[in-house]
């Protein structure tokens, strides 16, 4: 047993790799957990791997770590520019000043500092929760345990990325071949890897660095601009990148840039792009946040690194709302220290080379099996293919016919055309809808995914498994398993590669999530078109999942009061509020509902921070023209309050405010009985926000 379990750590590296796909993972953590429930002696192999296995406690943030929206061209920040003077109504000579700063390839973390002393550190996890790797933190030498100065803030969250100089990335990976370890892919993924480890003692052994950038709860703030706070970190005795810069126009901004992309080779660290921030801390308030980014920031990534060669291949996934979505499966190449082997090919007409309108691209080339084709990673991330190499074409190649059939069921799959556009979508889907296995397993991943019930050891294989069984085929399924398996006469813990602590983990999991948040449930529905952002805007719309079905339910009828409240949300235009109509329309998910709610429990949506505003919890309609702030900054403004904006008046909205050239919606609003001010009576009702 020793002898096995070494070899499987030499070959795997199992407490240090962190660059294994999901099923790769789930696979070695089965294997693992295996063994040590028969070798309960090797207690080393029975915590792996760097992913969160249940064993780090959770860090709910004060403050949300939200992701930053991104750009790839210079156009794109000047678009970001010129949208932040629209939302704020400056003209293009008043003063706007931004930092901008490199953009740090690592792992973002959040330091707590309580009268200077750290207390607790986190990952970002999913920007709600992280994971506490406090012990690991403190090992960290640019993270100091108590910060300098005698004015601190009482409570000051320090927000920043850990990670590896090539240096130090290159003298791991050296001490790592001659143990005759695999190497790591990047630095990313040792600093990730080594923070996130169990035995504090294995991150204290690699030289992890920190540079700050942000913040979030702070009790008292020290400065009043972004640059203003990273000197303040500085005095404290933090980090923060000496490539800082306060830039006061476009031209500067692309200017540090192109600048630092210049130098990129020779920083010593990777970074992936630079991030731009408004400078003063009351504009940023101001502009608020837009789905999980503010609007007053931007990451600037640098061009995607781009590679050729061989499309052996092209499979058809079929997604959960019956998407016909082709892969490309690719000779295996490196792209930005990653292996890539897959790489999407968008829909049927990208393969034609016929763009979203109709258009050419790629001159009107087509991509067929045996291509020599030139792919990067879209924003590092998605691998996709960009161009073929016409000259080295294959004689016998021919143009790829996709296909008219569902490859998971056998039903038609067609391209639907807009009733309302008479366009044809780009998108052909299985007409198949429950009949199709594929639609009904993709449902369920994304049931258990991150940003819906995040239900720990439900990856997609274990879905893909236990649907094949017959095991779990609806959500409701999910938490009746442990029922039916106590019946069952195949038990999960005597299966192959389970075990009782494997089951009891399963269950475990799953009964953690009987209680899940409003937005959450809404989006793990998967609804076509809802997604994150509009899920949000339900759950704080109708405050209950009762109240959305009601209303959903009556909105059937397109000229009901419900079909008006549902399509005045600000946010939930009709295609969406269609998809929802029809959603809850349909009697079998009628059914599945019913069965699910009788095994979970929703939290009612959360009362808004500013539940004391006089305005909090009441539905605000903008019209005519607004003098003192654009539309945009008085929508974001009355939402910062707690307020409902909604886009047309009905019997629920409680205050209108009419600027100048007010129209349908005042005269709507005089008939309803509606209360009605201008600008200023709205400031005097409410502040300046």
């Amino acid at each position: 047993m020793r002898e096995f379990l070494d070899i499987l750590q030499k070959q795997y590296d199992l407490t240090q790799r962190t660059d294994y796909s999901d099923i790769e993972f789930d696979a070695l953590k089965a294997i693992v957990i295996y063994l040590g429930e028969i070798a309960p002696e090797l207690p080393e192999f029975t915590e792996i791997g760097s992913k969160d296995l249940g064993k780090f406690a959770k860090i709910r943030h004060r403050v949300p770590m939200l992701s930053l929206a991104n750009g790839f061209t210079d156009e794109e920040v000047e678009e970001f520019v010129e949208r932040i003077r629209r939302f704020l109504n400056l003209k293009d000579d008043a003063p706007l000043a931004f930092t901008a700063e490199p953009k740090i390839d690592g792992l973002s973390l959040s330091l707590r500092y309580e009268n200077g002393r750290l207390v607790s550190a986190a990952t970002r996890g999913d920007g709600a929760v992280g994971e506490d790797v406090t012990n690991n933190a403190r090992t960290v030498g640019d993270i100091p345990h108590q910060l300098k100065g005698s004015s601190l803030p009482e409570v000051l969250e320090v927000r920043g990325e850990v990670y590896l100089s090539h240096e130090d990335f290159a003298a791991i990976n050296a001490r790592q071949e001659a143990a005759g370890k695999p190497l790591f892919a990047n630095p990313r993924n040792a600093a990730a890897g080594s923070l996130r480890q169990l035995d504090a003692s294995i991150t204290a052994s690699r030289p992890l660095r920190f540079f700050a950038y942000a913040w979030g709860e702070v009790s008292a703030m020290p400065a009043d601009t972004q640059y203003g706070m990273m000197e303040c970190f500085r005095s404290y005795g933090l980090k923060v990148n000496p490539l800082t810069r306060r830039c006061t126009s476009i031209a500067e901004l692309l200017e540090h840039y192109h600048a630092i992309e210049a130098d990129r080779a020779n920083l010593g660290y990777d970074i992936d792009g630079v991030v731009y921030k408004v400078d003063s801390l009351s504009l940023q308030q101001r502009l608020g946040f837009v789905s999980r980014s503010p609007r007053w920031a931007l990451a600037h990534k640098f061009p995607a690194q781009k590679a050729i060669t061989v499309l052996e291949g092209i499979e058809i996934n079929v997604g959960r709302t019956g998407s016909l979505n082709p892969i490309a499966r690719l000779k295996p190449v490196t792209v930005g220290g990653v292996v890539v082997s897959n790489a999407t090919l968008h829909n049927e007409d990208y393969i034609k080379g016929i763009g979203g309108n109709g258009e050419k691209i790629r001159n009107g080339v087509d991509i067929r099996i045996g291509d020599t084709v030139v792919i990067n990673r879209a924003g590092d991330v998605i691998p996709k293919v960009l161009d073929v190499v016409l000259d080295k074409r294959p004689p016998d190649a021919k143009p790829y016919e996709f296909p008219t059939t569902c490859p998971a069921c056998g039903s038609h799959a067609v391209r639907e055309v807009n009733p309302r556009t008479g366009k044809e979508d780009a998108v052909r889907r299985c007409t198949g809808g429950l009949i199709c296995p594929a639609q009904a397993r993709e449902r369920l991943k994304h049931f258990v995914s991150r940003n819906a019930f995040d239900i720990e050891g439900l990856g997609m294989q274990r879905i893909d498994e236990f649907y094949e069984e017959g095991l779990i085929q609806r959500p409701q399924d999910i938490f009746t398993l442990e029922a039916r398996n106590a019946r069952s006469l195949k038990r999960l813990e005597n299966r192959e590669g389970w075990g009782e602590t494997s089951a009891k983990n399963l269950f475990a999991a799953i009964e953690a999530r009987r209680s899940i948040s409003l937005n959450r449930f809404i989006f793990a529905l998967g609804i076509p078109h809802v997604g994150e952002t509009s899920a949000r805007l339900l759950a704080r719309h109708f405050g209950t999942f009762e109240h959305l079905r009601e209303v959903a339910r009556a909105a059937a009828d397109p000229a009901s009061e419900a079909h008006a409240e549902l399509t005045s949300i600000g946010g939930i235009g009709p295609v969406v509020a269609e998809a929802i109509v029809e959603f809850f329309r349909e009697a079998h998910n009628g059914e599945m509902l019913d069965a699910l709610l009788a095994e979970v429990a929703i939290e009612p949506m959360e009362a808004p921070a500013a539940a004391s505003s006089p305005v909090a919890g009441k539905t605000v309609v903008f019209t005519g023209s607004l003098e003192q702030m654009t539309r945009e900054e008085a929508k974001a403004m009355a939402e910062r309050l707690g307020a409902k904006v909604a886009g047309s008046v009905s019997k629920k909205t409680d205050i209108v405010v009419a600027g100048p050239g007010a129209g349908s919606k005042l005269a709507k609003a005089a008939e309803l009985g509606v209360q009605v001010m201008d600008e200023d009576g709205w400031f005097a009702l409410v502040g300046r926000g």
